[in-house]
This record gives structure tokens, C-alpha cells and sequence, in this order.
């Protein structure tokens, strides 16, 4: 599925896999996990109706009868080509929705996702994993043009150790999404690090950030001439409790990109 975004660091989303499987504490409360259980309702009440569901028909596969995730992932290889056809330039988060570096996903499939990329430099693609090392592993075999972003997730100080894996991909820019914020990160290393976001955990069970933490990261980036987006607080009403650090709002981007 390819959609217009609410993600305060993205424009589009786009989707040629769907479902994953929980790796870490930052996973706990996966808001793509609570959208799959939507999406694949969405598609039974379509078909209940007699109606065709489409594309959401794509989540029924990865998600159980409890509405988790059951650790499989569907391809959508009739989605690859999506941004082929959208001739304006935007910035695309791949795989809002899933991992495009998971266990299950093939290289071929990853290939076929990088050529796309490789064949629109008017848009700007960010893929984000909590499975670096894998990026790392397949980064030989890929083409890594400058306008793939590759970032991992760091949810706490304990997986710093994907900002070793993330640098040994050939992705030109480097991003990291310390996005649920958990815990302080005081020493963050970034080394080879274009762009930071840092964020608070939202939804549902939402886990609390700190002040401090944040200010500390914030701190860190100004120091190493690191841009800084800090995309919100989060709890359970994100909108009331906003994206101001400091009385500042944080938005800044890789060189290079307006």
C-alpha cells in the first residue's frame, strides 16, 4: 500500500511488505501492528459486503486471531512498481508497515525494491530496520543510489549496536530513529551519522520519555554538527502534548535536503 503520511519526517508511505515479527522492548505497542489488525478487518468487512478488498486484503495473512502479528510477511510484488508512476518529487518511507530487511523477505524481492529506487532520483527513499545487520549483509549485492536513506531504530542505550551494522551498508546517508525513546542514550555514537530523530512512544500503553534524555541527544547532535528532528512527545493523545523541545520545534534535515 502506498499512502500520503502523517509521520512528521516523511510525505508518503509505501508498502510492498506486509507484517513482521517482534525483535526488541521497542516493539511492545507496534503502532504498524495495531494499523495491520485495522487493515486486515477492513478487508473481511469488504468481503462480507461482496466488495473486492484490494490491498488490504494483504494484511489478513500476517496478523492472528488475536490481532497480533503471527511472524509471517507477505510480498506485494504488484506494489514494487508503485513509485514509478508518482512524477512529482517526495520523500518515501518504505515499509511503514513492515521490515524490508526481515528474515523472510528474500534478497530477489529486496533487489526488485532497490531497482525501483534506483530508477526514480527524483524522490527521496528512507528504509528504516531494526535488522541492520542483515542491510549489512546484503549491501554487496545492492545498489545503493544517493537517494536511499538507510536508518535503524535504537529504542535504548542496550542496541546501540545497530549503529555498527547500519555503517557497514554502502547507503550514503545514514539515519538513526531513536523512536520510542525508552531510555537516556548518553553517550550516542555517531560516527558516520548524516541525521537524528527522536521521538516518544504514542498509543495505546505508551511508555513515558524524558526530558532529559531527549535534551541530552539534542545536545549531542549540536555538538558533532548532527541535524536534530524531534518528532514528538507522544503518550496517548500525541496532538495535546506536541513536538516542542525547549520551546523549539526541531526539524532539521540532512544537508542538502530542503
Amino acid at each position: 500500500m502506498a499512502s500520503n503520511s502523517t509521520i512528521e519526517w516523511t510525505q508518503t508511505t509505501w508498502n510492498p511488505v506486509a507484517g513482521c515479527r517482534k525483535v526488541s522492548v521497542g516493539c511492545a505497542h507496534c503502532y504498524a501492528e495495531r494499523m495491520s489488525k485495522r487493515l486486515a478487518a477492513m478487508a473481511r468487512a469488504a468481503r462480507a459486503r461482496g466488495d473486492t478488498p484490494g490491498r488490504t486484503a494483504n494484511y489478513e495473512s500476517v496478523i492472528d486471531g488475536r490481532g497480533s502479528w503471527n511472524g509471517s510477511v507477505f510480498l506485494d510484488h504488484n506494489a514494487v512498481n508503485d513509485p514509478l508512476a508518482w512524477r512529482l518529487p517526495r520523500t518515501i518511507f518504505v515499509n511503514s508497515m513492515s521490515d524490508l530487511f526481515h528474515e523472510d523477505v528474500p534478497l530477489s524481492f529486496v533487489k526488485s525494491v532497490f531497482s525501483v529506487m534506483n530508477r526514480c532520483p527524483q524522490h527521496v527513499f528512507q528504509i528504516l530496520t531494526k535488522r541492520p545487520e542483515r542491510a549489512a549483509e546484503f549491501s554487496p549485492h545492492l545498489d545503493w543510489s544517493e537517494n536511499i536513506w538507510m536508518g535503524t531504530s535504537v529504542e535504548s542505550a542496550e542496541f546501540t549496536f545497530r549503529i555498527h551494522e547500519l555503517r557497514r551498508t554502502g547507503a550514503r546517508t545514514k539515519f538513526l530513529s531513536l523512536e520510542p525513546l525508552l531510555g537516556p542514550i548518553p553517550r550516542l555514537p555517531l560516527k558516520e551519522i548524516d541525521w537524528v530523530i527522536v521521538g516518544g512512544e504514542s498509543g495505546p500503553g505508551a511508555r513515558p520519555i524524558e526530558v532529559d534524555w531527549a535534551r541530552r541527544i539534542r545536545d549531542r547532535c549540536i555538538d558533532r554538527d548532527v541535524p536534530f528532528f524531534f518528532k514528538q512527545w507522544g503518550g496517548v493523545n500525541k496532538k495535546r502534548t506536541g513536538r516542542r523541545l525547549d520551546n523549539h520545534t526541531w526539524n532539521q534535515l540532512p544537508a542538502g535536503i530542503a
